[in-house]
């Protein structure tokens, strides 16, 4: 072996060695080879035990805010339920009762629903939450990858202590990864079957993982997500505050399909050609090309319930996979019902059910953004 090689090898190993595991007292995290596979995620569609939410508040931007968002979330629990356990982080007691009160309201039967009374920033638990990981021996842990608010861009102090919070409430292991990376669940997608594919722009942005390089990034990728095989796309740093995450125009939907927009559609949604064509070339670690199913945007722009045109059209990329349900973002626009039959007929044994998100879409995000899947 090279001298220069095995330095870089030792560098790297004592920066995983930062990471710690933490299990009411805290041990340093295994000396291993960095590539090695110590962890694996379960992919979005495996069994869940539950589902993770923190309701709107009005602390970060006001009682209109909370209020706009009231009825998505209502919605999404009350189809929930019917699915699996939802677990809902609140910000205070008096927002736990006005939640309950709410719920109730509208007839959602409250018996798999329980709280967790967390301060947060704000609703994107996608990307600030608990990333759930499974080791070598099938035991559920945490990962609590760092989150910055999306570079330096919003306030983030309370949501990037969730997944500490949600492991100390649930007695699992947390691994603390917040020097090792900084990443959101948003920024990646994986296939379950060893592939992941993300945007460069986000990951590897300075504002997140300043002199990062896409080697070192695997290597973390591979050890403690299990993943082996890379589609990087370069996406468009700045264009928007996540700097283009992955799951806004491209998802796996199973191990062998990707689900995405029309060539037209993603140049419309501001993709580069490029990741277009990289996106379409995409094979998995078997060198077997994707099959794809492509979404529509909305036919017009979006118009908020309260009547604000948007000026931008929607998308029904950022659906979300439940135990029994899909829940797909919906516009009360006339594409709303292809996008629902497309996912109906990629997912045959789930019930596809559309959520509005006019007025969170509103925000930048729709429903894969503000869900996290805990599997069993």
């Amino acid at each position: 072996m090279k001298f220069c090689n095995y330095i870089l090898i030792l560098f790297f190993t004592a920066t995983l060695m930062n990471s710690c595991i933490k299990d009411g007292n805290t041990q340093d995290a295994p000396n291993t080879n960095p590539t090695e596979v110590l962890y694996t995620m379960p992919e979005e569609g495996s069994k869940h035990e539950g589902t993770w939410l923190q309701w709107p508040h009005e602390h970060q931007y006001g009682v209109t805010y909370r209020n706009n968002l009231d009825q998505t979330w209502i919605d999404m629990t009350k189809e929930l339920v019917s699915s699996e356990n939802v677990h809902i982080i609140v910000y205070d007691n008096a927002a736990q009762n006005r939640v309950i009160s709410l719920l109730n309201n509208a007839g959602v039967a409250l018996s798999k629903v329980d709280f967790k009374v967390f301060k947060t920033d704000d609703v994107w638990i996608r990307d600030n939450g608990p990333i759930y990981v499974k080791d070598k021996d099938g035991k559920l842990l945490i990962q609590d990858w760092g989150f910055n608010g999306w570079g330096n861009k919003a306030n983030y102090a309370f949501c990037n202590d969730i997944p500490s919070q949600i492991a100390k409430a649930q007695g699992l292991n947390l691994i603390d990864l917040n020097t090792v990376m900084t990443n959101e669940g948003g920024s990646i997608e994986i296939d379950g079957n060893g592939s992941l594919i993300a945007c460069k722009s986000s990951v590897l942005n300075k504002n997140r993982n300043n002199g990062m390089s896409q080697a070192k990034a695997e290597e973390i990728f591979t050890t403690y997500l299990g993943v082996t095989h890379f589609i990087w796309l370069t996406g468009q740093a700045g264009l928007e505050i996540t700097d283009q995450h992955i799951d806004g125009f491209a998802r796996f939907g199973n191990s062998t399909t990707i689900v995405t927009m029309e060539a037209n559609d993603l140049l419309e949604y501001d993709v580069l050609q490029t990741d277009i064509d990289k996106l379409f070339q995409a094979k998995n670690k078997l060198d077997v090309a994707y099959n794809f199913v492509k979404l529509p945007l909305t036919q017009n722009n979006v118009v908020t319930t309260f009547g604000k045109n948007l000026g931008y059209k929607g998308s029904y990329i950022n659906y979300y996979i439940a135990n029994t349900k899909i829940l797909v973002p919906v516009y009360n626009d006339p594409n709303d019902i292809i996008a629902i039959n497309a996912l109906k007929n990629l997912y045959p044994s789930k019930t596809v059910v559309g959520i509005d998100v006019r007025n969170l879409y509103e925000q930048g995000g729709m429903i894969h953004c503000v869900t996290q899947q805990q599997p069993m």
